[in-house]
């Protein structure tokens, strides 16, 4: 059994702090002292931010088998945010691996590839109408083919609302999000 992370690759990024060199090692060495040995950490993003007397850690791990989990914490300490926040993932990972541990079911390894299409933007006639809103954020998802109770694992380790799916039972494309009342729900068109 694998005691620690051979050398994942770990970028380290300050906002509104300095990285000492005392910070950055006290982060690798948690990173590194994860002791688990699935799912293997092949890269990590760390974001440390102070703003005044709050203290946030977000840490993205990027794993063997396109895995990817992702914490984020807010303390007045910023070694306790960084404690907290692995501890998050240390959790996930034990949670994501008994849980693929209980269920075996057979894959279907085809990938299929969606066409890219590219569309021109239109400039509006008047110009003297109020613009449109436009995007500030885009993120790149990879829609996979998934079970509904692995996607459902999906979004427990992850702290987004929703997951865009392919769903293997009905091979249709589904939706599956956080309900407010802590359930979930699943839109499939």
């Amino acid at each position: 059994m694998q005691t620690s992370n051979l050398n994942p690759q770990i970028t380290l990024t300050g906002r509104h702090v300095e990285i000492t060199d005392a910070l950055r090692e006290f982060t690798e060495r948690k990173i590194s002292g994860l002791h688990l040995d699935y799912p293997r950490i092949i890269e990590a993003k760390v974001v440390l931010d102070v703003q005044g007397r709050r203290h946030f850690s977000e840490m993205v791990l990027f794993c063997a088998n396109h895995i990817t989990l992702e914490a984020s914490t807010e303390s007045d300490d910023l070694y306790k945010s960084i404690d907290e926040t692995v501890s998050k993932i240390a959790r996930r990972m034990r949670k994501f691996k008994t849980r693929l541990l209980k269920t075996h079911r057979p894959r279907n390894d085809s990938i299929r590839f969606l066409e890219e299409q590219v569309f021109k933007p239109e400039m509006p006639e008047d110009a003297s109408t109020e613009p449109a809103p436009h995007i500030i954020h885009r993120e790149h998802h990879r829609i996979r083919h998934l079970f509904t109770d692995e996607a459902i694992m999906e979004l427990e380790m992850s702290e987004r609302h929703f997951l865009v799916f392919h769903n293997a039972t009905s091979a249709r494309l589904s939706i599956l999000y956080r309900r407010s009342d802590g359930d979930y729900g699943l839109i499939e068109p």
